[in-house]
């Protein structure tokens, strides 16, 4: 078995089987999000971060190109969108691997455990906390059904700079390719580093371009399908793509990201962005109790084995907080939503 690689007992079967299930049902309904809730999945069962976010990354493109095709077909897909932000997506998803590798092999598998949570950490506080406050005041507007333009896209709208314009019809957004591609180029960079551009290009499109959030959340399973196909070859050359991993997750979320894409019908715009926030945070919260595992491996801090333990399995029960949760408000809402309709 390949340096890295983890032995595979049935109980990790299940579980694999099933976290793939779930991410795919919050994939589905936010964009590329499910992801978040796989590489912690992963780590937590002993595979190292770089080992993680590779296999993640593989599972990634064949899902998204199915939650895609899926939502185009509800018409929330503005394909001339995602293609723009893809071209410098994958440059992004280059580089951020190439960085991953660098990190691995200076400090370890330690290290890279640290990178990773440490950045999911940052990117999921931040952008969590932004997306749920902002959930809370479309919900407390009564705005359900309808979007405002954020005030920071409205000045990019008015931005205009002469053969760089472009118009993105599905999305309803006129605006400057200088914005668009650097976003993609952050989006990939953030993919790479821990399989989750979504959460750069989802918020991106939306606070930063202004699309509304279920054509920014349909429109990012387009841009995680290149960035998982470029993302995935980088990472095989250098020998950290687990099959085994990347196939059980899949085989559980291709089920799951239709599901989750067939509730976007039937939910108002505030609810994505809620269920997007409260996994953000609560994932977090996960990532950051074993911080102090990984900086006691490197030697950083001293930790006993009995805490150690301890802080490991309390973040198993987070996450695995998170995926019931996001499901449970998924699925939740969904039945509310088409009671409502029907009645």
């Amino acid at each position: 078995m390949p340096p890295g690689f983890i032995e595979l007992a049935p109980h990790n079967v299940a579980f694999l089987l099933i976290v793939g299930f779930v991410g795919g049902l919050v994939s589905g309904f936010i964009g590329s999000g499910g992801a978040f809730v796989l590489t912690p999945g992963m780590m937590s069962m002993g595979a190292p971060g770089v080992v993680a976010v590779a296999s993640n990354l593989c599972h990634k493109f064949p899902k998204a190109l199915v939650g895609a095709w899926k939502r185009h077909q509800f018409g929330q897909v503005d394909l001339k969108l995602g293609l723009t932000m893809a071209l410098t997506a994958s440059a992004g998803v280059w580089v951020g691997a190439g960085f991953m590798e660098s990190v691995r092999d200076a400090y370890g598998e330690a290290g890279s455990n640290l990178y990773v949570s440490l950045t999911f950490v940052v990117v999921l506080s931040v952008v969590g906390g932004f997306v749920l406050r902002d959930a809370l005041r479309l919900h407390r507007s009564g705005a359900g059904e309808v979007e405002r333009t954020h005030v920071f896209a409205e000045w990019v709208q008015s931005v205009e700079i002469p053969g760089t314009m472009m118009r993105f019809s599905v999305a309803g957004v006129h605006v400057s390719a200088l914005f668009i591609l650097p976003l993609g180029f952050c989006t990939g960079l953030l993919a790479s580093t821990i399989a989750v551009g979504g959460f750069v290009g989802v918020p991106g499109m939306i606070y930063l371009l202004g699309a509304p959030s279920l054509v920014a959340s349909a429109t990012e399973l387009v841009i995680a399908f290149v960035m998982g196909l470029f993302g995935t070859l980088k990472y095989a050359m250098a020998g950290f793509v687990d099959i085994r991993l990347a196939m059980l997750i899949l085989l559980g979320s291709l089920f799951g990201i239709q599901l989750g894409a067939i509730g976007t019908t039937y939910v108002k715009p505030y609810m994505i962005k809620l269920v997007t926030a409260i996994i953000m945070l609560i994932v977090a919260v996960s990532r950051l109790l074993v911080l102090p595992v990984y900086l006691a491996q490197l030697e950083v801090l001293e930790l006993g084995a009995g805490a150690a333990r301890f802080l490991e399995n309390l973040s198993f029960l987070f996450m695995v907080a998170a995926l019931l949760v996001g499901a449970m408000i998924i699925i939740g809402a969904m039945l509310r939503a088409r009671a409502a309709a029907r009645a």
